[in-house]
């Protein structure tokens, strides 16, 4: 068992515990001048204490993670434990060091402080994201992970405030995790704008066959669920996950949800690991790391198993929620770590959330080179004219094509012409040399 210090205090945090947990409506995505679309920084752990304050050690900690029963984890821990799986964290990074997550944190990246890898966590949002992943189960105290034998890969883009200026980061992030062994890859983060940078970036991770999973974001006093479902959670082949009250019965009223919603997880009174202890969330940002976890339980079973038919399993064993089939607010239902383990479900070649254009490039032909931020040309430049950065050409006008078509045709029969000429040259001759 493990050697745990003194019993720790489990403070409260708001929904500002993190990005897909206490939101500013303010564009993460549409520039670098804007300020980002993530979360408000984290409350004071202790300026707003339980109502009854009390110790809290381990296995009180066990005792409150009521999405375990929910859930029906333990039946899925039958079936697997998520040996051998990567998931990426994107987020504020980790804290390695945390008793749930000893020996669980592979090195990462930090792109925010230059010579860090991933591994430290001001904020506390990563480490919790990372508990509910992958919090080691080889004890009966403190949290433990939908996928416990599963190792974290952290890469770190938030900065002190829980916040990125630019997507570019995160489609560096995403493109470095997918380089580095990722099989799944957790986005608790977002924003009301969109990235043809990241998405590109999301292209890069679907061709090389990995799952990626985002919250659908949060609703606030500042940010109106009006604004509909976040990037990256919205881009065609994401599984972007709501956020469920306790016990799944009933959507969570903070989550902000859209026809892009695929499927609703626990997302409110949970317990979760952070630097030196532990702390109360709600939010989106912790339901979607539960259908990381899923993805990580599939993908460890079936190591063969494609990133389209792992996330077809999630979608398709989905307990419906609302009304019957997908809908908007709880898309295809709450998931099923068990039953995604135990179904039969038909073969697919592809990934069924991938079905629609996207201002990335990986369905429409080769993907991105890794390394390269690759941004999808300007939908909206001229008819005619050259896309910034393009070297294919001008675009076709309209009448270009046919004229296109009439020039080959007339070399067709030119040459059909000279072909016919030097024959009868050639069958003249060898009738003069025998005459």
């Amino acid at each position: 068992m493990r050697a745990r210090g003194l019993p720790l205090r489990l403070a409260a945090a708001t929904a500002a515990a993190g990005l897909c947990a206490g939101l500013s409506a303010t564009p993460a995505l549409a520039g670098p001048a804007a300020r980002p679309l993530a979360a408000p920084p984290l409350a004071n752990p202790l300026a707003d204490p339980l109502e009854s304050p009390e110790p809290w050690i381990g296995d009180s900690v066990r005792a409150e993670q009521w999405h375990l029963k929910t859930l029906n984890v333990a039946g899925a821990w039958t079936y697997s434990a998520g040996a051998g799986v990567i998931v990426a964290v994107i987020d504020s990074g980790v804290d390695a060091d945390h008793v749930d997550l000893q020996g669980q944190v592979l090195p990462g990246l930090d792109l925010v402080d230059a010579g860090g890898d991933g591994d430290t966590d001001l904020v506390g949002h990563g480490t919790t994201v990372s508990a509910i992943i992958a919090g080691r189960g080889d004890d009966d105290a403190g949290v433990v992970g939908i996928a416990p034998k599963a190792k974290i890969l952290p890469i770190r883009v938030l900065d002190r405030e829980n916040r990125y200026d630019d997507a570019m980061i995160v489609a560096k992030g995403v493109r470095w995790a997918v380089d580095h062994g990722a099989r799944v890859v957790n986005l608790s983060l977002g924003g009301n704008g969109s990235s043809p940078a990241l998405a590109a970036a999301l292209d890069y991770a679907f061709a090389k066959d990995v799952v990626v999973v985002a919250c659908t974001g949060n609703a606030s006093a500042s940010a109106s669920s009006t604004t509909g479902v976040w990037y990256p959670a919205r881009e065609p082949g994401v599984i972007a996950v709501a956020g469920m009250e306790k016990d799944g019965d009933v959507l969570w009223s903070g989550s902000i949800t859209g026809k892009e919603t695929v499927v609703s997880a626990p997302a409110t009174q949970l317990v979760g690991a952070r630097p030196d202890g532990y702390w109360r969330v709600q939010g989106t940002s912790f339901a979607a790391p539960m259908v990381s976890g899923t993805a990580a339980l599939v993908r460890s079973r079936w190591p063969t198993m494609s990133a389209g038919e792992v996330v077809n399993r999630i979608v398709k064993t989905a307990k419906d929620r609302g009304p019957k089939g997908h809908d908007s607010q709880y898309g295809y239902g709450m998931i099923d770590p068990t039953g995604a383990l135990t179904a039969e479900i038909p073969t697919v070649l592809r990934n069924p959330l991938d079905t629609t254009a996207s201002p990335g490039i990986a369905r429409f032909g080769n993907a991105p080179v890794s390394g390269q931020a690759q941004s999808a040309p300007d939908t909206a430049a001229a008819v005619g004219t050259k896309a910034p950065g393009a070297d294919a050409g001008s675009a076709a006008r309209a009448g270009d094509m046919n004229v296109t078509a009439a020039g080959r045709g007339w070399w067709a029969a030119g040459v059909l012409f000279l072909v016919s000429v030097v024959a009868a040259l050639l069958t003249f001759r060898r009738f003069a040399s025998l005459a």
